[in-house]
């Protein structure tokens, strides 16, 4: 119990170690990461690189949580900008989110009939319930809109005040979605058919389409494009949809992408897939899924990819021992031991199991440095936080960031060893839904 006497004891101790007195200071005048930050991380990092792609420009996420959106587009871009033979190009991402939003307010709706019959207080439906339309997804649900819907230049459809600061929209969106949840389990309580409450469903979409078209513009079904190559050339594209302007102007097989996970928990075995239950965004796509495989086979992959000159889509926990103004993820970046006299000593399996740590950003490697035996020192990272974030929107991380914080990959095929490519042929085991490898699906802004 905590009385006076043990408070003394306390105070006691902490009054003998002058350590403690220099600390407090500190921590009180500028917080304790700042007050933690060890220079010598910071001098480990030269933003300097060995092997590079080729990447456009920083963009810029603002208040939302697109980063898995931004990330992804910033990977086929390099593509597009080769086609059209220009030094920079945006695809527009507030298209894949009013997609994403429509869809997933679908999703949502669509798991709330097949589970009618479960009590409301199940955590099944609480989980539901608790975060209808997040921000965030998984490569495998962004695949699933470019099949679909096919991208467009940003400019055919630019950013709105709501796909810039989505907090407002998804609120209401959350709120209606619940409502319209409440509503389908009342009419099959009541013994409706299925068919009635698909009807309802596609009435109750509706409303989500129209407020979607209110807040982030109109939805483009074909357009025309023009714009100016490297080589001062002018060039105007007529008539396109979405749907052609992606299969014209973008080569990468979406079929033949393969999703690498590192999650060493004793629920997860290696080498065996997995997906996430009730994970989704387009209703008839393919469900989420990854292979779990040790973090070396990552890093190989992600590597030969860059050497290829492939961009890399990751998935991390991007507030752990990160410094978002110099741009640099170190896995010391704090001396917490000589500030608060103890450090963080789970290890990656623990913070796992023990809700320390999880998927939290999503963003792009562009590059790698390499010391004299091929090992990485240092990763090259593009962020969508805009310039003022890092080196104009670059980051630098540690290799030894890499392994504590960094969990999941997506590369085409061919840069896989063929063992992992027949591996990640199984079917996969389902994992709960609020399993932490589906928590990069919930980010809000």
């Amino acid at each position: 119990m905590i009385n006076q006497a043990l408070l003394k004891q306390y105070q006691d101790a902490f009054d003998k170690d002058p350590a403690n007195q220099a600390s407090k200071h500190a921590i009180a005048r500028v917080g304790i990461n700042e007050a933690s930050v060890d220079n010598q991380a910071i001098r480990r990092h030269t933003f300097t690189f060995s092997d590079e792609t080729k990447r456009g420009k920083i963009t810029n996420q603002k208040a939302s949580g697109r980063c898995w959106m931004f990330s992804a587009l910033n990977v086929l871009r390099v593509q597009t900008m080769n086609q059209l033979n220009v030094e920079n190009f945006e695809f527009s991402q507030n298209y894949t989110l009013f997609c994403d939003k429509l869809e997933r307010s679908n999703f949502f709706l669509t798991s709330i009939i097949e589970t009618a019959d479960q009590p409301l207080n199940s955590r099944l439906i609480a989980h539901l319930l608790n975060d209808p339309i997040g921000d965030g997804g998984q490569w495998e649900m962004f695949a699933g809109i470019l099949k679909k819907y096919g991208s467009v230049p940003k400019e055919i459809m630019p950013e709105t005040f709501h796909s810039s600061n989505t907090r407002g929209l998804n609120e209401i969106l959350a709120n209606k979605l619940r409502e319209f949840a409440a509503r389908l389990r009342q009419k099959q309580a009541a013994g409706a058919s299925k068919e009635e409450l698909e009807a309802l469903k596609e009435d109750q979409l509706s409303f989500i389409y129209n407020l979607l078209v209110k807040a982030l513009g109109e939805f483009p079904t074909q357009f025309d494009y023009a714009y100016r190559d490297k080589d001062n050339k002018f060039h105007r594209i007529e008539a396109i949809t979405p749907q052609e302007f992606f299969n014209k102007y973008t080569s990468m097989d979406l079929d033949h992408m393969i999703s690498l996970i590192n999650a060493p928990t004793d629920d997860k075995p290696y080498n065996k897939t997995y997906t996430v239950k009730y994970l989704g965004s387009i209703v008839e796509s393919k469900p989420i899924k990854y292979l779990n495989v040790p973090i070396e086979v990552i890093k190989k992959a992600a590597i030969t990819a860059i050497q290829d000159g492939h961009p890399v889509w990751f998935g991390c926990d991007v507030g752990k021992m990160s410094e978002r103004k110099i741009g640099i993820m170190d896995a010391h970046m704090y001396a917490y031991e000589d500030t608060l006299g103890q450090g963080f000593n789970l290890n990656r399996a623990e913070r796992l199991d023990y809700g320390c740590s999880l998927l939290t950003h999503a963003m792009v490697f562009v590059g790698v440095d390499l010391d004299k035996n091929g090992s990485p020192l240092t990763w090259k990272v593009e962020n969508s936080w805009g310039k003022d974030s890092g080196d104009e929107g670059i980051y630098s991380m540690s290799d030894a960031w890499f392994d504590e914080y960094m969990y999941q990959i997506t590369v085409p095929a061919k840069y896989i060893e063929e063992e992992y490519q027949k591996l990640y042929q199984a079917d996969p085991i389902a994992l709960e839904p609020w399993d932490p490898m589906g928590s990069l699906a919930f980010l809000q802004a």
